[in-house]
C-alpha cells in the first residue's frame, strides 16, 4: 500500500511534491493528493523533497530520514576515497562484526535501479567458517574438472587452472584472496535493468565498505568458476530465475595503503555538435 498521508498543520502548500512526483500521481488541490496510486514508483521522492517533512509515503515517518543540510560529505574527502580505494588481496581471519555487515548492506539497498525496481538480491557469507567450507567445495569441484580435461579454453582455463595449482601446490587462496566474506548480487530476469542494476548496488556497498575501513575484492576467478558449475548458485539460495551480476569478496584488510595511486588522463570522448538526419 502507497500509504499517502499529508501534515497539514506542516504543509505550505508550496507544490514541490507535485512538481517532483516522477510519475505524475501526486496533484495539488488545497493540499496534496495521490491520484493513482497504482502508477507510485515508490520512489520517496515526495518525502525527500518536502521542504517541511509534511510527506508521508509507504507508511515511512518523515522525522525519521536524514536531514540533507550539512551532512553530505566534503568533496575533496569523496574524491580521496574513490581514488584511495585499492583492491584488496591480503586480509586477517576475523569475522566482521555481522551489525556492520548489515549496516553496509542496507546503506548499498538505496543505490538507484532501473525503473526504481529494488530487486537486487544480496547473497552474503557472513561467517568465515562457512566462507572457509565454500571455498574448499569449490577448489574440489574445480580439480575434479581438471583432472578430467573440462577446463576452459583461453582465459578462464588458465586463471581457474591457476588458482587450482596454487591451492593444491601452496594451500593459497587466489579465488577469494582468503577474505572471509562473501557477497554476491542477482536480480529477477524480467527486472527493468538486471545486470546494470546488480553491479550499481555492488559498487555503492564497496565505497561504504571502504569508507568504514572494510576492504573488498572482485571475485572475477569465482565468476568464471560460476560458469562452469551453474548449480552452484542454487545451492547458494539464489533463485533459478535470477540472472548474477557479480560477486565480491570482503573482510578486514591484513594491509594499510598510504596514499592514492595516479592515474589519467582520462580518456574523454567530448561531443560538440550533433547532426540529423
Amino acid at each position: 500500500m502507497v500509504q499517502f498521508t499529508i501534515d497539514e498543520e506542516r504543509c505550505t502548500q508550496c507544490g514541490e511534491c507535485e512538481l517532483e512526483c516522477p510519475a505524475g500521481v501526486i496533484r495539488m488541490d488545497e493540499y496534496p493528493e495521490m491520484i493513482d496510486a497504482e502508477k507510485c514508483s515508490q520512489c520517496q521522492h515526495c518525502l525527500a523533497v518536502c521542504p517541511v517533512g509534511a510527506v508521508s509515503v509507504l507508511g515511512r515517518d518523515p522525522d525519521a530520514s536524514t536531514v540533507l543540510a550539512g551532512n553530505f560529505p566534503d568533496p575533496g574527502k569523496l574524491a580521496t576515497l574513490i581514488k584511495g580505494r585499492r583492491t584488496v588481496r591480503r586480509y586477517s581471519d576475523r569475522d566482521l562484526p555481522a551489525e556492520l555487515i548489515d549496516e553496509l548492506l542496507e546503506i548499498a539497498n538505496h543505490a538507484p535501479t532501473g525503473v526504481n525496481n529494488q530487486g537486487v538480491l544480496y547473497t552474503v557469507i557472513k561467517q568465515g567458517a562457512v566462507m572457509n567450507r565454500l571455498r574448499e567445495v569449490i577448489m574440489t569441484q574445480l580439480t575434479k574438472l581438471r583432472d578430467d580435461g573440462k577446463m576452459p579454453e583461453g582465459l578462464a582455463g588458465q586463471y581457474i587452472g591457476y588458482a587450482v595449482q596454487a591451492w593444491q601446490d601452496e594451500g593459497k587462496d587466489i579465488m577469494f584472496r582468503g577474505a572471509p566474506h562473501l557477497l554476491i548480487t542477482s536480480a529477477p530476469q524480467d527486472a527493468p535493468c538486471p545486470a546494470q542494476d546488480t553491479l550499481i548496488g555492488l559498487t555503492t556497498f564497496q565505497l561504504m565498505a571502504h569508507a568504514r575501513g572494510v576492504g573488498t575484492v572482485w571475485a572475477g576467478i569465482f565468476m568464471m568458476a560460476l560458469s562452469l558449475w551453474p548449480d552452484l548458485s542454487v545451492k547458494l539460495g539464489i533463485p533459478g530465475n535470477h540472472i548474477i551480476g557479480y560477486a565480491m569478496a570482503f573482510g578486514e584488510p591484513d594491509v594499510e595503503y598510504q596514499r592514492t595511486v595516479q592515474r589519467g588522463p582520462a580518456r574523454v570522448n567530448l561531443v560538440e555538435g550533433v547532426t540529423g538526419g
